[in-house]
């Protein structure tokens, strides 16, 4: 068994709180020391109650499912012999009420365009496969009820080190 932790920290200051008019604004800690603005979503409690330039719950959930995906298919790669130049992911989430609802991430779709060089390149049915073997494998993936669909845009070049 593993664990992994995340520190969140808000200080109410000076704000009244009871009315219900207070700043969503707090700090995210992870284990490995990094801290970032976290918040409600404007998309969820308006402004200037939320901070749009802080990460917020729905995001974080998108960017763990893409890091997860992301990181087993370079494994999977690499132990294939494909070298991998450059792997961008634009995933989306969407919010909406669910079967019983309630308000969910109902679909994650991640949009993987992953860049190969070297004599050796994937087909598309090989990127297609790690792709699949990687979403199988993702831990996130895994832990959530929310479909999680994965899209990858083929890219490959030859010969460039």
């Amino acid at each position: 068994m593993s664990q992994y932790t995340a520190e969140i920290t808000r200080l109410r200051g000076e704000q009244i709180f009871l009315d219900n008019n207070y700043s969503r604004r707090h700090v995210v800690r992870f284990d490995g020391g990094i801290e970032r603005a976290g918040s409600s979503s404007p998309h969820v409690v308006p402004l200037p109650m939320s901070d749009a330039s802080a990460v917020d719950p729905e995001e974080l959930f998108v960017a763990a499912l893409s890091s997860c995906h992301m990181l087993w298919f370079l494994a999977i790669a690499g132990n294939r012999k494909f070298r991998v130049d450059r792997y961008f992911d634009a995933a989306i989430g969407v919010m909406e009420k669910n079967a019983e609802g309630k308000l969910a991430m109902t679909v994650v779709t991640l949009k993987p365009e992953v860049h190969f060089s070297g004599d050796r390149l994937p087909s598309r049915e090989d990127i297609e496969r790690m792709h699949h073997k990687a979403h199988a494998e993702c831990f996130i993936a895994n832990s959530v009820k929310s479909e999680v669909r994965c899209e990858p845009i083929y890219a490959a070049k030859k010969g460039v080190d």
